[in-house]
């Protein structure tokens, strides 16, 4: 009779399983968003850092980080891999000024960090990712869209983090002009201005993510100018 109540002990043991898990990502989301003109790069992104649901960790953490003068990236997702990015980035970039006694060119750059999240894919960072620059051979503003593991495209524009959806539908309307392609126009640097605050306005009434303040980094071959301008502090 022993061997029935064993096998009974297993059976009623096994009907409630116990599950353990580790999950070492978060997203602190947020928004960037990037347009590129003929001589010039406007890049953007808000300053609000999330934690799932309403928690708000901070209302003052850049989305945006300077390679060189002439390149920036943009980065939304989770805030800790955000920056040991950076870092990564950073001392990459720096050992090839003591190398080659110059700054690394956007287009070096951006195939410097495909490189990197392609190392990264059994572990990826959990990052969104714009590489904005200026191309110092022909002057062209120039941005470069990424996925998780570093396959990526130049763009003449992009948006990532949590108000994608919101604001992509807007930048292909307004200066892809893929609904109207008969009023196609070249942006001026004030118009785009304008398009970048009015996107990250509008995408903060409808996110929650996205919030406080927004930077904003216009690049040109003279360097980057900063600016910043409020949004919705609830």
């Amino acid at each position: 009779m022993a061997a029935p109540t064993t096998q009974m002990h297993i059976t009623a043991a096994s009907a409630h399983p116990k599950e353990h898990r580790f999950n070492p990502y978060t997203n602190n989301a947020g928004s960037v968003i990037a347009v590129a003109g003929p001589d010039f790069v406007v890049v953007a992104g808000d300053t609000r850092l999330s934690n799932g649901g309403y928690s708000i960790q901070s209302r003052d953490v850049s989305k945006l980080y300077s390679i060189t003068d002439h390149c920036v990236l943009a980065t939304s997702g989770m805030q800790a891999d955000a920056a040991t990015l950076r870092k990564v980035l950073r001392y990459r970039a720096t050992m090839y000024k003591h190398t080659h006694g110059k700054d690394i060119s956007a287009p070096a750059v951006s195939q410097m960090l495909s490189n990197t999240l392609y190392h990264k894919r059994f572990f990826p960072y959990y990052t969104f990712n714009l590489c904005c620059g200026i191309d110092t051979k022909t002057g062209e503003g120039k941005i470069y869209g990424y996925d998780a593991i570093g396959s990526f495209e130049s763009v003449p524009y992009g948006c990532v983090g949590s108000s994608m959806h919101l604001i992509t539908s807007l930048l292909d309307n307004q200066v892809g002009f893929l609904t109207q392609p008969k009023n196609k126009k070249v942006l001026s640097l004030e118009e785009t201005l304008d398009l970048v605050k009015d996107a990250l306005t509008c995408a903060g009434e409808r996110d929650i993510y996205v919030g406080d303040e927004a930077e904003i980094w216009i690049i040109t071959a003279a360097g980057t100018q900063k600016t910043t301008f409020p949004l919705k502090k609830d």
